[in-house]
């Protein structure tokens, strides 16, 4: 009898183990479908694409422009671009860069 008792108690753990499980994995399977899904409140890409863009960023600073701001602007970079960097600190700039990456595929190397 303590037997039979035993396989019955061994069959309703493993029962409950399995259903415990597929619960757990069908509530994950169902929560990141609804994650995947765009928030009600975002505008949808079709009527994204026939708006008419008249507000700009300036590539400068990133303050908002007007649209003839915008166009002033690059009208003012086209014929006085901004200064370059001297050769130094460029040189600097790019030893820099380069210890920087050989730290990553080095990284016992303290230089």
């Amino acid at each position: 009898m303590g037997k039979v008792k035993g396989i019955k108690a061994v069959k309703f753990l493993s029962l409950f183990v399995i259903s415990a499980t597929f619960l757990v994995v069908s509530g994950y399977w169902t929560s990141s479908i609804v994650i995947a899904l765009p928030p009600p409140e975002d505008t949808p890409e079709e009527i994204l694409r026939t708006k008419i863009i008249i507000e700009a960023r300036s590539p400068i600073d990133g303050s908002f422009l007007t649209a003839a701001e915008y166009i002033q602007l690059q009208a003012q970079l086209q014929e006085a671009p901004p200064p370059k960097l001297d050769p130094k600190i460029r040189e600097q700039i790019f030893l820099l860069r380069l210890r920087k990456t050989l730290l990553q595929f080095f990284p016992f190397l303290n230089f």
